[in-house]
Parts: structure tokens; sequence; C-alpha cells
């Protein structure tokens, strides 16, 4: 199974983790075009920042929905409108895959 494994901070975590968050932003440079466009995953991963793998409470999972390009003013970019890619979070009833463990 091919992942995207996009590590985020804690803020943007817990607002895709509550569903308030249905799309993360990568800037398009040299990096990104190379990791994200003409690419097929089977899902998205996104991590609180960078944890080891088994600490599953770290990590959201959701199914590839492929990327769009956007136009966005945000606070992570700048305060000029800037092209993003657009990586959609949402499964087909729009309820995230949770891996979160919770005691």
């Amino acid at each position: 199974m091919r992942s995207l494994i996009l590590p985020v901070k804690q803020k943007h975590f817990e607002q895709i983790e509550q569903g308030s968050k249905t799309e993360v932003y990568r800037a398009i440079t040299p990096h990104w075009k190379c990791r994200l466009e003409n690419k097929d995953y089977d899902q998205v991963v996104i991590t609180l920042c960078y944890p080891p793998k088994k600490e599953t409470s770290k990590r959201l999972e959701f199914p590839f929905k492929g990327i769009t390009r956007k136009t966005i003013q945000h606070e992570e970019f700048g305060p000029n409108p800037c092209e993003v890619y657009a990586i959609p979070l949402k499964k087909q009833n729009a309820q995230p895959i949770l891996t979160r463990v919770y005691s």
C-alpha cells in the first residue's frame, strides 16, 4: 500500500481529528511537485510531527482522493495569496478513518 505521509503541526492535527479541517496544503515547489503530481497513492497518513510508526495515537489515515491546485491566502504561507496543492482528507461519507487510540 502506497502511503503519502504528511507531518503537520499539533493545531492542524487536532483540527483534522475533529473534522473542522478537511484539506491540507503544500506549497507548489519542485519537492512537492515531484511527490504529488502524477502519483497514485492508496492513502494519506497525517502525522503529528514525526512520530515512530508504533505511536498510532499520532497518526490519522484517509483514502487518497487526488490533489488539486488552489490559490489561497493562509498565515502559514505569508500575507499574499499563493498557489498550493490541496489534498482532501475525507471519506465519501465525510468521516475520517481515525487510528488514534483513546484511553
